[in-house]
């Protein structure tokens, strides 16, 4: 199942303070993060698509690793977080948390992240995506209108954020790395009528990260006949197995791809991983791949044991996202 820690917790709201972490890569912030950060977008005008009468009630909370984690729940209204490095080189990406799709885990897999890949010149856009379960219309849509949108909000924006619109990519962790293998495969799937001159441009990222990833519901490790998570709900048809299984949908026009996982990871089997690995080369999609012996499940940017190989992801994406030509 897609729920890491079982207590699907937290949400979108007010700014709130986050409590200092302790980081195995470098020392403590002077001052801890928040969201949403200072600079912040909403992805559309009015209710989001598919709205139901009473929007869903924001909840923070902080739990997962030490219990002082942010996450988010009850995201009514759905936005992207951007985060700017001092020295910009272009690169951007979508940033897009796990969770499980019950919930969105915005402080290690998008604000530690951006933490990280801003010190190497890479412009973060963290999102803060609406949950399927929380009363939306076609609750499977839901997550990838929004992933869909933000990346064409930042395409259309790319000279106010001063990133090469040609240089987009995304990263995505766990359950966020299934949206971004969607974003992937999917991001020119009709999900929401277009809204503005945005919707012309493409949502389809130039790179696509996939850490720890869910990238099929039907093999390596996950049961179609149970309820498979809190994306399509129970009882999925074979369709729509098919439909948000980004590994059967793979070809090759698929953006190039970077995987890292942990071999001992006992909630999304590597087995994901190394499918994905399989398609990817059947297919001819560019693909580089980086298997840790150690490291378990939601290890994000920084949530592991000092001197870890793992700790390395973040510099083997920037290399690999670096050395891509500009198409």
């Amino acid at each position: 199942m897609l729920d890491r820690r079982l207590v699907l917790a937290g949400a979108i709201g007010a700014t709130l303070g986050m409590p200092s972490v302790a980081l195995a890569q470098s020392a403590e912030p002077a001052v801890a993060p928040s969201w949403p950060p200072a600079e912040v977008f909403p992805l559309w005008p009015g209710k989001a698509p598919g709205s139901p009468a009473t929007l869903p009630v924001p909840a923070p909370s902080f739990d997962g690793y030490l219990g002082k984690e942010l996450w988010l729940r009850g995201v009514a209204v759905p936005t992207v977080g951007v985060f700017r490095p001092e020295r910009p080189d272009g690169r951007a990406v979508l940033s897009i948390p796990g969770g499980g799709y019950g919930f969105v885990s915005v402080s290690n897999e998008g604000i530690d992240v951006a933490r990280v890949l801003n010190a190497r010149g890479i412009t973060v856009f963290v999102l803060a995506y609406r949950l399927p379960g929380e009363g939306w219309a076609k609750r499977e849509d839901v997550p990838l209108q929004d992933a869909q949108r933000a990346m064409r909000l930042i395409r259309a924006n790319a000279t106010r954020f001063g990133i090469d619109p040609a240089r987009l990519g995304t990263i995505g962790f766990s359950a966020g790395g299934h949206l971004a293998g969607m974003l992937a495969v999917g991001h020119a799937d009709p999900v929401y009528a277009p809204v503005d001159h945005a919707d012309r441009l493409s949502a389809r990222p130039d790179f696509a990260g996939l850490v720890y990833a869910v990238t099929s519901f039907q093999t390596a490790g996950f049961n179609p006949a149970d309820p498979v998570n809190d994306l399509i709900g129970p009882k999925p048809s074979a369709a729509m197995l098919d439909r948000y299984d980004p590994a059967h949908r793979l070809d090759s026009s698929a953006p190039p791809l970077f995987l890292a996982h942990a071999m001992d990871d006992g909630v999304v089997p590597i087995a994901q991983s190394l499918l994905m690995l399989d398609r990817a080369r059947v297919e001819r999609v560019p693909v580089e791949a980086h298997l840790f012996q150690h490291g378990g499940h939601g290890f994000g940017a920084l949530h592991l044991a000092a001197g870890s190989p793992g700790l390395e992801w973040p510099e083997l994406f920037s290399r690999w996202s670096a050395a891509l030509p500009r198409l």
